[in-house]
C-alpha cells in the first residue's frame, strides 16, 4: 500500500511558486491531435463579454426567447489561463472537453440531416465547361476581360498596397 501512495506521489506535478514543474508525462496525456480546440484564451474572454453584454442579451432574448447560461466561456477562459500559465493538464483537458461539446451541439443538426443525401465524392462531370447562354452572358463582364487580358499578356502594370 506504502508503495502505490510513494508512486502516486510522483506522478503529481510538484509546485514551485506561481510555475509549476511539469513531467513531459503530464503534458503528454492530452491527446496532440486535440491540442488544436484551444483557443487563445482572449477569445473565451471576448466570447464571455458578449455573451454577458446588452447587446448580446438582447439578440439571445430576441432569438431564443430567454437568455443564455454564460458561465460556461468563463469557465473556459479561467481553465484557458490555467492551461497557459501552469501547464494544468486537467484544466486543458476541461477546455478540449467544452470544445468538443460546443462543437457537436453546433454540427447536431448537420447530423440529423435527413434531407439531403450527403455525397462520397464529386460528381463526376463537375469541371464541364458552362452551358453556352451562361457563356455568352458573362462575355463582356468586367472580370472576363481581365481573364482575357491577362491570357494576352496585356495586364497593367500598376502598383498596388496591400496591408496586412
Amino acid at each position: 500500500m506504502s508503495e502505490n501512495n510513494d508512486k502516486s506521489s510522483d506522478q503529481k506535478p510538484k509546485v514551485t511558486g506561481n510555475t509549476k514543474d511539469v513531467s513531459e508525462e503530464d503534458l503528454s496525456s492530452i491527446d496532440p491531435s486535440e491540442k488544436w480546440l484551444i483557443r487563445d484564451c482572449d477569445v473565451y474572454k471576448d466570447e464571455y463579454d458578449e455573451c454577458t453584454s446588452f447587446r448580446g442579451r438582447f439578440h439571445q432574448y430576441f432569438i431564443y426567447g430567454d437568455t443564455l447560461d454564460c458561465n460556461q466561456w468563463k469557465k473556459d477562459y479561467t481553465n484557458c489561463c490555467k492551461w497557459v500559465d501552469n501547464n494544468d493538464v486537467k484544466a486543458g483537458k476541461a477546455v478540449i472537453q467544452s470544445e468538443t461539446t460546443r462543437r457537436l451541439e453546433r454540427l447536431r443538426p448537420h447530423y440529423q440531416n435527413n434531407v439531403w443525401k450527403k455525397r462520397e465524392s464529386p460528381p463526376a462531370d463537375w469541371d464541364k465547361p458552362l452551358p453556352e447562354w451562361l457563356q455568352k452572358r458573362d462575355e463582356n463582364s468586367y472580370l472576363a476581360l481581365k481573364a482575357k487580358e491577362m491570357k494576352e499578356g496585356k495586364e497593367e502594370k500598376t502598383s498596388s498596397c496591400c496591408i496586412m
